[in-house]
């Protein structure tokens, strides 16, 4: 027998199955003249790869006789596995375009060889994909053009968005159109006319209180008590945005506070807070955030107040009151994130007078000469207001008074930190430290010129605003 001339040729052997066409999760019927272009004999097993068979180089294969087997190198190839067709697919056709090739072949079996990156077959599988769907649409509508209801050019315009721009020096509101393939706003479209707020207000209301109950035979002693504390407050500013070279503020508020007294032979409850006040600013701007500026404060209480065990009467109404009138030099500044926001005021010229119309108390008190009703003094004044949102539910205030007449000297210095835990529950504390140089030291006490009250409550609020 004569030696072999001739050498294995490799060959490449080549399976390709088009996956099942029809989905369950059809969201609309399938044409039927659709689905006849997918009427393809499905082979019993589906390949994954393709085999090659290679022949091992041998230099001696032409001594060698026909008799001896050679034995083949089977190499297996990675296929990339098909597919489903897109959703797309399902719905109804929409025409763009035609283009008719003879050679477009509904379904290609040829198949996609997977690449050593596994990590870019998706990109490989997608474009596949959208091919094969591509190419369905083409032949389906070149075909069938009378089941073609819709065309590309003919469709409803797709919704369009808008944007809303409040201009406060113009009072109007400015509806724009959003484009976003260059990002740009058209003109307006439409101007609508608001009402001008020159003035801004901000009401605030709360309830707190507290409560204890003891049994008479608790180890530790003690006493009932009920504790109701009332804060109302009322602030008007003029819009800065109509108005940029003025300021004009005022505020209004009034707390009360009364607790019951079980250790008091003659009384049920005591007022520990009876503050009546109001405060006023009003100045023209002079350079930046300065203002050539006049403030005025007046304070005094609605109800009686009595010592404890005592019918001797503390204060009351207008006894004392107090008013204050400053000209000078105001200094307001808020950060851009108007979470901050200080004000600053300087009278080197103020006028401070107090007053007792109640015959029953000691003027003394007050600072006021025995058989006098009021006292008047001149000198200067200072005041910073502080208020400083630290979160959205924590608001942080602050007031600081000082006045002196180059004799006399008193001070305030007001801070309440409130802490909202919804639209209606808060807790509040507030503390108030004094300075008057006109009172003597109290017996048994360490207390002298200086004063402390500070108050921790719990309760309903109630708040309103004008943006």
């Amino acid at each position: 027998m004569s030696l072999s001339k001739f050498k294995f040729i490799p060959f490449l052997l080549v399976f390709a199955l088009y996956p099942a066409f029809a989905s369950s999760q059809q969201q609309e019927p399938v044409d039927p003249r659709l689905l006849d272009l997918l009427e393809i004999e499905e082979s019993e097993e589906e390949p994954d790869s393709v085999i090659i068979i290679e022949e091992e180089y041998n230099p001696f294969a032409d001594f060698l006789t026909d008799t001896i087997d050679e034995m083949p190198i089977i190499k297996e190839l990675p296929l990339i596995p098909e597919s489903d067709l897109p959703l797309i697919t399902y719905m109804p056709v929409v025409f763009d375009y035609a283009e008719y090739i003879d050679t477009i072949a509904v379904t290609d079996p040829s198949p996609i060889l997977a690449s050593e990156n596994s990590s870019l077959d998706w990109l490989t599988i997608e474009a596949d994909r959208h091919r094969r769907f591509r190419d369905i649409k083409r032949h389906y509508m070149i075909n069938h053009p009378q089941y073609v209801k819709y065309n590309i050019m003919t469709l409803p315009a797709p919704p369009k968005q808008y944007k809303a721009t409040v201009d406060p020096s113009q009072s109007t509101i400015i509806i724009s159109e959003v484009i976003t393939l260059d990002n740009k706003l058209k003109e307006p479209d439409t101007q609508i006319e608001i009402e001008r707020r020159h003035w801004l207000h901000n009401f605030s209301a709360g309830l707190q209180f507290s409560q204890a109950y003891i049994s008479p035979n608790w180890y530790q002693g003690g006493n009932n008590n009920v504790n109701m504390i009332g804060n109302v407050r009322w602030n008007v500013k003029l819009n800065d945005k109509f108005h940029p070279n003025l300021i004009a503020e005022a505020t209004t508020q009034y707390k009360l506070a009364i607790s019951s007294a079980p250790n008091d032979s003659v009384h049920n409850y005591l007022i520990s807070e009876d503050l009546f006040q109001f405060n006023g600013t009003f100045g023209v701007r002079a350079i930046n955030n300065w203002y050539y500026s006049a403030n005025a404060m007046f304070k005094t209480q609605f109800f009686n107040s009595y010592k404890s065990n005592s019918r001797d009467l503390k204060s009351a109404f207008l006894s004392p009151g107090e008013l204050n009138v400053g000209l000078g030099m105001t200094y307001s500044k808020e950060n851009k994130p108007k979470r901050f926001r200080i004000e600053v005021s300087i009278s080197p010229l103020s006028y401070n007078m107090k007053m007792s119309t109640n015959s029953r108390i000691n003027v003394t008190n007050f600072g006021i000469k025995e058989g006098h009703r009021t006292i008047s003094e001149v000198g200067s004044n200072a005041e910073m207001k502080m208020t400083w949102n630290i979160m959205w539910n924590i608001t942080y205030n602050s007031r600081i008074f000082l006045f002196t007449d180059y004799d006399y000297a008193q001070g305030d210095w007001e801070n309440t930190l409130n802490f909202s835990i919804n639209r209606y529950l808060s807790t509040q504390l507030y503390v108030h430290l004094r300075y008057d140089s006109s009172r003597d030291k109290v017996d048994d006490s360490r207390w002298s010129k200086w004063q402390l009250k500070e108050i921790l409550s719990f309760g309903l609020q109630y708040q309103f605003k004008t943006i």
